[in-house]
């Protein structure tokens, strides 16, 4: 069944470019299709950053943080403090986060991307760090005024080996404060609280 997909995927590839291939071959000199007007606008307004991305600005700058891990029920957070440096790249369209401290006795440090996909209409965020080989993603929406921020995505859980579900939801206060929750979602569908960071700007 998967070889005839595959089969029938490649014959609908080849139909669609067979087509284009006949009138390159018989006008080789001719020039490449140009887009249209219509089409070099929709693509200038599809990478130019607006008022959602101006949203962002709150994460900008250096931060002391303090972070709770929750182990799970019953057991006391484990807290500790770090700092973060964050600011735009790429002309305003995305902010970087530089994130160094400590967790569960070790070295910490991560990197954060954030964004505004103009395409998709959301929220786009991806985050590594020195504790993992893998990428997080998460995608999501501002509420009125963007006081708060809401994204999820998936990871595979390093205790159980199964995908977790994981969302994110970041708080301003005020402009000098903002506050990061992350909770987790297993198979069944219970969510509980995995970690919480408070952020104050220097």
């Amino acid at each position: 069944m998967k070889i005839r997909t595959i089969a029938t995927a490649l014959c609908t590839t080849l139909a669609l470019a067979m087509p284009i291939a006949a009138q390159q071959a018989a006008q080789p000199n001719a020039a490449p299709a140009q887009p249209s007007q219509a089409e070099m606008e929709a693509m200038m307004k599809a990478m130019s950053p607006g008022e959602n991305h101006k949203h962002l600005n709150r994460s900008v700058g250096d931060w002391t943080t303090v972070m709770k891990v929750f182990p799970g029920p019953g057991q006391p957070p484990m807290e500790s403090t770090g700092t973060m440096h964050s600011e735009w790249i790429l002309d305003g369209r995305y902010v970087q986060s530089v994130y160094k401290g400590s967790m569960m006795g070790m070295p910490f440090e991560g990197r954060g991307v954030d964004g505004y996909d103009n395409m998709s209409k959301q929220y786009v965020s991806t985050w590594i760090d020195n504790m993992g080989t893998g990428i997080m993603y998460s995608t999501g929406t501002c509420d009125a005024g963007c006081k708060t921020l809401t994204t999820s995505g998936d990871m595979i859980d390093p205790m159980s080996g199964q995908k977790m579900t994981i969302r994110f939801v970041v708080t301003y206060p005020d402009d000098k404060t903002f506050v990061l929750n992350m909770y987790g979602k297993d198979a069944s569908g219970t969510e509980t609280p995995m970690m919480e960071m408070t952020a104050k700007k220097k």
